[in-house]
C-alpha cells in the first residue's frame, strides 16, 4: 500500500525543491509581482458591449485573457531575467552548485519554482475579475474559467522559462534585459507585422488583415509566437472563435462578418475546410515548445560555460 505524499521523506523529494522554494518566495515577496497583479486587474477589467453580445457571461472569463496579456509578459520577463545572472555576477551561483546540484538542477528550479511564484499574484486578479464580472453580468462556466485560468499558468511557465534560459547563456544582466526586452518586442508586439512579412516574402502575396487568405502557411506563422498561441487557446476555451487576437476582435469577426483588422480562421475559409494543423488545440504545442527547447539549448551552453 503506498504512503500518502505527506508521509513521504524528504530524501524522496527532488533535490532542487529547496532551491525551487527559494525562488517562488523570491517571487512572492517582490513588489513589482504584486503591482503586476494590481495591473492585471486593473487592465483586465473591459466590458464592452460586444463582448456581452458575443459571449454572454463568459465575457467575464474573457478580461482574464486581456488582463494577461497585456502587461503579464513583459513583466513576468523584467522579473526573471536576472534569476541565473544576476547570481553569476555576484558569485553566488557557485555557492549554489556547491550543494548537491547540477546546472540541469538549477534551471529547473529557477523555472518552476518562478513559475509557482507567480501563479498565486495571477490567480488573485483572475479570480475578482470573475467574481466581480459574475456579479455584473451573471454567471459564467466555471469550467471555462478553469481552462483560462490553467492555459494562463502554462503561458506564465513559457515565459519564465524563456527569461530563465536567457539569464543561464548570457554573462552580463545588461545583456539579459536587452534581449528580453528584444523578445517583447518581436514576439509579443511585432509578431503579426513579421509574420505576414515573412509569408509576404515566401510566397509573393500580399496580405489584407481585414480580409486575409485562406492559407494555412500564413495562419501558421502567426500563431508560432507564444502570446498569439496563448490567445488562441483561450479563444478556443471561450468559444469566441478561431483566431490570436483578443476574444472581442475575434468573436466580433465570426459573429458578424465585419471588416475588423485581425485574423480569424472561421472567416478568412468561409466555404472551405479549415486544416487539421489549425485546430486550436496546437496552441498547446507551440506553448510547449516554447516552454522546453530555450531550456534545452541554454541547458546544452550552460553545462559547458564558465560560472566566471
Amino acid at each position: 500500500m503506498s504512503r500518502p505524499l505527506a508521509a513521504l521523506p524528504l530524501s524522496s523529494l527532488p533535490r532542487w525543491v529547496p532551491l525551487a522554494r527559494k525562488e517562488a518566495r523570491t517571487v512572492l515577496t517582490s513588489k513589482g509581482t504584486w503591482l503586476l497583479a494590481v495591473f492585471v486587474f486593473v487592465f483586465g477589467w473591459r466590458p464592452t458591449y460586444l463582448g456581452w453580445e458575443h459571449l454572454g457571461p463568459s465575457m467575464s472569463v474573457g478580461f482574464v485573457q486581456v488582463g494577461v496579456t497585456t502587461l503579464v509578459p513583459l513583466g513576468v520577463l523584467v522579473l526573471s531575467y536576472g534569476s541565473v545572472v544576476g547570481e553569476r555576477t555576484s558569485g553566488s551561483l557557485k555557492f549554489a552548485l556547491g550543494l548537491p546540484l547540477t546546472r540541469t538542477d538549477v534551471l529547473v528550479a529557477k523555472t518552476v519554482g518562478r513559475t509557482a511564484g507567480f501563479v498565486l499574484p495571477v490567480t488573485v486578479p483572475a479570480v475578482l475579475l470573475g467574481g466581480v464580472g459574475a456579479f455584473r453580468y451573471g454567471l459564467f462556466s466555471p469550467l471555462a474559467f478553469l481552462g483560462v485560468l490553467l492555459a494562463t499558468f502554462l503561458y506564465l511557465a513559457v515565459l519564465v522559462a524563456i527569461a530563465t534560459a536567457v539569464s543561464a547563456v548570457t554573462t552580463s544582466s545588461v545583456r539579459a534585459s536587452g534581449v528580453v526586452v528584444g523578445y517583447f518586442l518581436a514576439f509579443v508586439l511585432l509578431w503579426s507585422q513579421l509574420a505576414v512579412a515573412a509569408y509576404s516574402s515566401l510566397t509573393g502575396r500580399a496580405v489584407n488583415p481585414y480580409d486575409p487568405p485562406a492559407d494555412a502557411l500564413l495562419f501558421g506563422l502567426l500563431r508560432l509566437s507564444p502570446d498569439r498561441a496563448y490567445l488562441t487557446l483561450t479563444n478556443w476555451i471561450l468559444g469566441a472563435g478561431n483566431g490570436g487576437e483578443l476574444f472581442t476582435t475575434v468573436a466580433t469577426k465570426v459573429a458578424t462578418g465585419h471588416s475588423v483588422n485581425g485574423y480569424v480562421v472561421e472567416t478568412a475559409f468561409t466555404g472551405a475546410s479549415v486544416p487539421l494543423s489549425l485546430h486550436e488545440v496546437g496552441g498547446v504545442v507551440v506553448l510547449l515548445a516554447w516552454l522546453v527547447v530555450p531550456l534545452w539549448l541554454a541547458r546544452y551552453r550552460f553545462e559547458r560555460g564558465d560560472l566566471a
